[in-house]
């Protein structure tokens, strides 16, 4: 194309260069949640939580949002998950483990990539955890977001990406966690009329403990809150679950069977395998109340509390 005038050429140049930067913003996953604020409560996210070497992640899988990840860059694993709470359907998928590549590389694709087969690029390892971290390490990979949660293939398949796994012992992942997992899906599936807004996040030690080295920190505990602004309140069960509430319910879980019971007691009528794992359903506000005094600010998981 020949410009006749300089001017409009320069107008013609700018306009582009505004149109792919704008293109740039919408693709990039990581630094931000304004293109997957929807997986919050009126779209805002909790308040509190993060620091300077944390990454925003909108979770893209299938060039589609699925949740939202609010990752540790320096303990390599997520501080939290938000998602959208969808009815069971289908059985876990059988997928290959993932990672999020612009966490390596800053103008990188914006869609989770599954992990190679072979060598892994090195920014890579140095990014995020990986694979071979959890290998023979006694911890099985948790979900914050679990797949038991949707009901959509892609929302299902999209969970398992490191950048929402944790270390958990097997005795959490596959027991009290796991029930309490299931119970609030039983909940809101049955009372919860619209959208049922989740956020799981880990508590960490006070001093942080490691797998492999100082590779990847592991929580203390793990805990999660949902908000639902519109509930059924018609032939509710009188049950732990919902005597707290039915708009909000928080819980914390135990991820080490020899820490103290001040925050969540252990039940020694438990079998072996599951004592000391156990979890502690509470209200919204005791859940900030015991994260403020581990992070040492205040905190808010759902905007105005989850009010409507």
């Amino acid at each position: 194309m020949q410009c006749l005038n300089s001017a409009p050429c320069s107008l013609l140049a700018l306009s582009v260069v505004a149109a792919l930067a704008s293109l740039w913003i919408c693709r990039a996953e990581v630094g931000g949640f304004t293109a997957c604020s929807q997986f919050f409560y009126n779209k805002l996210p909790p308040t509190g939580l993060g620091s300077d070497g944390t990454a925003q992640i909108c979770q893209r899988y299938w060039n589609r949002y699925h949740f939202a990840s609010l990752y540790d860059r320096r303990r390599r694993t997520p501080l939290y998950s938000a998602y959208i709470f969808s009815p069971e359907g289908g059985a876990r998928p059988k997928m290959n483990w993932m990672y999020e590549p612009q966490l390596a590389y800053s103008k990188a694709g914006p869609d989770m990539m599954p992990f190679p087969r072979g060598p892994i690029d090195q920014n890579v390892v140095e990014s995020q955890a990986v694979i071979l971290d959890y290998t023979n390490s006694s911890y099985t990979r948790g979900h914050l977001n679990p797949s038991l949660h949707h009901s959509d293939v892609g929302d299902k398949n999209a969970t398992f990406t490191l950048t929402n796994i944790v270390p958990q012992k097997e005795g959490s992942n596959d027991g009290p966690w796991a029930d309490f997992e299931g119970q609030t899906s039983n909940l809101l599936t049955k009372h919860c009329e619209k959208e049922a807004y989740i956020v799981t996040g880990v508590i960490p030690y006070e001093t942080d403990r490691w797998i492999k080295h100082d590779r990847v920190a592991i929580p203390e505990y793990l805990w999660s809150a949902y908000c639902c602004p519109s509930y059924k309140v018609e032939n509710v069960p009188i049950t732990n679950l919902t005597l707290l509430g039915l708009s909000t319910l928080a819980a914390i879980g135990r991820n080490d069977p020899n820490s103290t019971e001040e925050i969540v007691p252990i039940d020694k009528k438990k079998g072996k395998r599951w004592r000391g794992y156990d979890v502690r359903q509470m209200s919204l506000k005791t859940l900030e109340m015991y994260l403020k005094q581990r992070y040492g600010s205040a905190i808010s998981i759902f905007d105005n509390g989850c009010s409507p």
